[in-house]
């Protein structure tokens, strides 16, 4: 989901989905600076909060290697994009200014946005509408909803990261948990924008190379209509919600550690240190595996954005000399992931 327009915004019923990894370029909008610099200072001053396992890095760094896919003259080169990273990094992009700059064409990272007809005045008049949406149907909040050992832990997390608000008590277990990610990440000295992506669009701009954007559109003709469905729609979300927390409960020290490794260049540890049992496959699910978004258009989406992706990848590789793209890099380094079926159709892999 793009981020730029509100009315956008206020059509994406699949705000979770919209924000996965696998799906997005574009997560939701982070605090303001002050608030992010006030929100470090008390994690570091309260011990309480202190539960990760590696420092994050900061200031200049190498940055990541680029893997290179041949056949025949046609050259790929690949960054592997990764989520979150160091807040306080900078990374040296000389080798993708250099790549980058004798490519005929950069190709965005796969993904999907929904596309709805509406002006900026009529999103704004949606936006109620999609608050309303994320809240339970049936006014439960969430102790009434998941496990009462997962509301335990639940309750642990929340106070440590989000604090006494008791508006998302009422929320759904799956837009509770991204809140609670959100948040847990923000405090960890990580963040998840598009700055990697942001950085080289902005490198391929300055040197007149051609972006396309491989994203799967879905259309959406009556986000009204669906929003409003979707406000009376249970979803199956209760996996999602406990695979968060596990996530935020053993994971966060680990993704500071990927981070470092990213950020460093340093592609075996990041190997080693591949998230296994993520929570996204679960959250994606319950917002896809329900009535409303089958009407939506939403079945087989992990397919389609992958059948999206390659068939763009591969019109730039007929056309272009030297193509550059950016690929997560759990799909680089997972075994039946986009290296691996690019390696099936003969292409030949260089790992940095």
């Amino acid at each position: 989901m793009t981020l730029r327009p509100l009315a956008m915004f206020a059509a994406c019923l699949f705000v979770l989905a919209c924000a996965s990894p696998a799906f997005a370029q574009s997560p939701p909008p982070e605090p303001v600076e002050d608030d992010v610099d006030a929100e470090l200072k008390t994690s570091v001053d309260d011990p309480s909060l202190q539960s990760l396992d590696a420092i994050v890095v900061s200031g200049r760094q190498p940055g990541p290697g680029l893997w290179k896919v041949t056949r025949g003259d046609r050259t790929l080169w690949i960054l592997g994009t990764l989520t979150p990273l160091p807040r306080r990094m900078e990374w040296d992009t000389s080798a993708i200014e250099r790549r980058l700059s004798q490519s005929q064409e950069l190709l965005l990272s796969p993904g999907m946005t929904m596309d709805a007809d509406v002006g900026f005045f009529k999103g704004l008049m949606l936006l109620p509408t999609m608050l309303k949406a994320r809240k339970n149907p049936d006014g439960k909040t969430l102790r009434d909803l998941v496990p009462a050992e997962q509301y335990a832990r639940w309750a642990v997390l929340k106070q440590r990261y989000i604090g006494s608000d008791q508006g998302v008590e009422e929320w759904r277990p799956l837009f509770a948990a991204l809140e609670l990610y959100n948040k847990a990440i923000t405090r960890s000295g990580l963040r998840q924008d598009a700055e990697v992506a942001g950085t080289v669009r902005k490198i391929a701009r300055r040197n007149d190379v051609k972006t396309t954007d491989p994203r799967l559109v879905i259309k959406i003709e009556n986000p009204k209509a669906l929003l409003k469905e979707f406000q009376q729609e249970t979803l199956d979300d209760t996996v999602c919600f406990e695979r968060t927390l596990a996530r935020i409960e053993g994971d966060l020290g680990v993704m500071a550690q990927r981070a470092n490794a990213w950020a460093q260049g340093d592609t075996e540890t990041l190997r080693g240190l591949q998230a296994r049992n993520t929570q996204w496959s679960a959250c994606t699910a319950a917002m896809t595996d329900n009535a409303v978004a089958r009407k939506a258009g939403m079945q087989d989406i992990e397919a389609r954005v992958r059948q999206r992706w390659f068939e763009a990848a591969e019109a730039a590789l007929a056309r272009n000399k030297t193509t550059f793209a950016l690929l997560p890099v759990g799909q680089l380094l997972a075994p039946d992931g986009y290296l691996s079926l690019l390696a099936a159709k003969g292409y030949v892999i260089e790992e940095p």
